[in-house]
């Protein structure tokens, strides 16, 4: 195995052990284990647990910002914008529900990267330009947006940690009820709310 190759490896079964018993149920013994080599290889690779834990976080969260901006520059109407951004964050939960259960725990003592609240926030910042302009054609104070958009950002973001562990829904129709919450409020629910036709021919 190449320097590289070792270094991949060794990624994915942290990856693994992170996902399965969290930052501080994972030893370096065990994933030199899982890799079949020794610890001090690890280290020369990561420097220790930390390192693997940031390398790991950091994938996860490029995979997944961008997926939820490749949604929002792909255009259409404000609500197709809303509809694919959740469509994006629940098709990483689907396709990355390792990934998603080390993002939604909490980062190690001292971690600057990696915290799921900061990823949310850069997510919601994209968001903002979105509501803002929705604001501004229903005559409501544009800056306001930035809340509402941590609103909908959050909304999304629990709702995928409750789907991660209740596949009772399709993914799309998952998406469909968040959206026809924050599109419709409360008072304008729909009775069986779907996802707009151009949304659902992309999925």
């Amino acid at each position: 195995m190449t320097g590289r190759e070792r270094r991949e490896q060794l990624i994915g079964v942290g990856r693994k052990h992170f996902a399965d018993h969290g930052f501080e149920g994972t030893t370096i013994e065990e994933v030199a284990a899982s890799a079949g080599v020794s610890k001090p290889v690890v280290y020369e690779h990561f420097g220790g647990k930390e390192g693997l834990y940031a390398v790991v976080v950091d994938r996860e969260i490029e995979a997944l910002l961008a997926g939820v901006t490749s949604a929002l520059d792909s255009g259409g109407s404000s609500r197709q914008l809303i509809e694919r951004a959740a469509l994006a964050l629940l098709e990483y939960v689907d396709h990355n529900s390792d990934g998603f259960r080390i993002l939604v725990r909490d980062s190690p003592p001292g971690q600057a990267t990696g915290s799921f609240a900061s990823l949310m926030s850069d997510i919601s910042s994209q968001v903002d330009h979105i509501l803002a302009a929705q604001f501004k054609r229903h005559k409501l104070d544009p800056k306001a947006a930035p809340m509402y958009a941590q609103m909908l950002v959050g909304m999304i973001a629990l709702t995928g940690q409750w789907w991660l562990d209740n596949r009772k829904f399709k993914k799309h129709e998952v998406a469909a009820h968040v959206v026809n919450l924050a599109w419709n409020g409360l008072t304008g629910l729909e009775a069986k709310p779907t996802l707009t036709p151009e949304t659902l021919e992309e999925g």
